[in-house]
């Protein structure tokens, strides 16, 4: 069997190493760290049978011309890069568990919060730039925090928030009614969450429902003194919208640690002193790493019954 690994931080992981040519000696792995375009993937996978993936992209273009794939094992949780239904007409087995990285990301989300809260993003920038700003925010106890997207991550992310004592909103496609009642969630519409919340974070998968659901409307509709956070995907948020938005003070800020084009080009949004960006990391804690490393070798040794 061939086996063939994409993803750069799988890759160059030493723990992972060690455990996939543990189970699997001959494998191969992007210890180059290359991102590859399509035709560069391709050639890459070959006549593998198995592939272990992170984000690049497995259309059916991919997986027409690596017909030999048998499984494909994600590194991650997202699947909205690989093209099931493609995966399906071919027998291709889709190795995934959810919510791997849950804590990590959801970590990060909060650390985007404490850091806008107490104006600590834009106090360290205007210091380093000779700027002596006293200005030391608002705490995150007892505000009204928004979370679209229940899923792992969002449920880690109420666990997170129960020492603040806030108000959470959240509204998910699943009905939860015991799991908000259990620990004093509000459920309510998207609509109402824009509208009411301090912070508004997105924790939902990027499909036909939800892209460019946060556009200039919905900003619109958001209080100016409230910032939004994407832990999720990139196309939830518009970014032309969001640019606009934050130049002119329609919101107070954002977080984002995804974007339409990963890495994102451009540099006028990025630059904007209210927006924290980060190079999709949030689930890339070193913890999350092998967690997922290892949830990705697993479905293969059960796949081959190791």
């Amino acid at each position: 069997m061939k086996i063939v690994a994409t993803s750069p931080s799988f890759s160059k992981n030493k723990k992972i190493q060690d455990e996939i040519y543990k189970h699997f000696p001959e494998a191969v792995l992007n210890i180059e760290g290359k991102k590859f375009n399509q035709d560069e993937l391709i050639e890459f996978i070959g006549n593998a049978d198995a592939l272990i993936v992170g984000l690049d992209l497995i259309n059916e273009d991919v997986l027409r011309q690596c017909s030999n794939l048998k499984i494909i094992s994600k590194y991650g949780v997202g699947l909205n890069n690989i093209d099931i239904e493609a995966c399906k007409k071919r027998n291709i087995v889709i190795g995934w568990t959810g919510g791997v990285n849950k804590l990590s990301v959801a970590e990060m989300a909060l650390g985007f919060m404490l850091m806008f809260a107490r104006n600590l993003f834009m106090a360290t920038n205007e210091l380093k730039n000779g700027v002596w700003n006293k200005s030391a925010g608002f705490q995150l106890t007892g505000k009204t925090i928004g979370i679209i997207g229940l899923g792992h991550t969002g449920k880690e992310l109420v666990r997170l928030l129960k020492p603040f004592d806030c108000k959470i909103l959240a509204n998910d496609v699943i009905d939860q009614v015991n799991y908000y009642k259990e620990n004093e969630i509000t459920e309510t519409s998207k609509d109402e969450i824009f509208k009411t919340c301090d912070f508004v974070t997105i924790n939902t998968p990027h499909n036909a429902d939800t892209d460019n659901m946060v556009d200039m409307k919905v900003l619109k509709s958001m209080k100016n003194s409230a910032y939004i956070i994407n832990i999720a995907r990139g196309g939830i948020i518009n970014e032309t919208d969001l640019k606009k938005a934050l130049k002119n003070n329609i919101i107070a800020g954002a977080a984002l640690d995804a974007y339409v084009k990963e890495p994102p080009s451009d540099q006028d949004l990025l630059e904007l002193p209210n927006l924290i960006c980060t190079p999709h990391i949030g689930g890339n804690a070193k913890e999350a790493v092998e967690a997922m490393g290892m949830s990705a070798i697993e479905h293969l040794k059960d796949f081959y019954k190791l």
